[in-house]
């Protein structure tokens, strides 16, 4: 068996810039959902495109969520996972949108349109590692550069 091991807030951080592809997790009136979503982080927040008629676009200004992205190597039984916990913020303002657009404008990989950007400002980060002695990473199969 492997020991987790707490990430530091940095470790955990520089996971989450570093990423292509995460869940946002929230709770309906249907019950908990996830969804996947390719993102991207811009200064302190996540940031994802969506449709205005899918779970992710009806979710409420200030509703938490939780985003959360992994790396497993299924060889070597090891991985790590970072979650982020935040408030839903809905983006509109033209100047905002060119601030994202700026650093890395997330492109949505589903068909049709994605008009929608929500910002998740995060309040919280940590995350978790399963053994010792390897570079998260270097492990990861792509990871984003800005």
């Amino acid at each position: 068996m492997r020991e987790l091991i707490p990430l530091s807030p940095e470790d955990s951080e520089r996971l989450l810039r570093s990423g292509v592809v995460g869940r946002v997790a929230m709770c309906t009136a249907d019950g908990p959902r996830i969804v996947p979503v390719n993102y991207a982080v811009v200064d302190d927040a996540i940031v994802v495109r969506t449709s205005a008629d899918g779970v992710l676009g009806k979710v409420s200004a200030g509703e938490p969520l939780a985003f959360e992205i992994d790396h497993l190597d299924y060889e070597y039984q090891r991985g790590w996972s970072v979650v982020a916990l935040g408030d839903a913020e809905w983006i509109d303002d033209r100047d905002t949108l060119d601030r994202i657009a700026s650093v890395w404008t997330p492109r949505p990989w589903a068909a049709g349109e994605r008009p929608r950007v929500l910002r998740l400002r995060w309040r919280h980060v940590d995350g978790r590692r399963l053994g010792a002695g390897w570079d998260l990473h270097s492990a990861l199969p792509t990871w984003r550069t800005v």
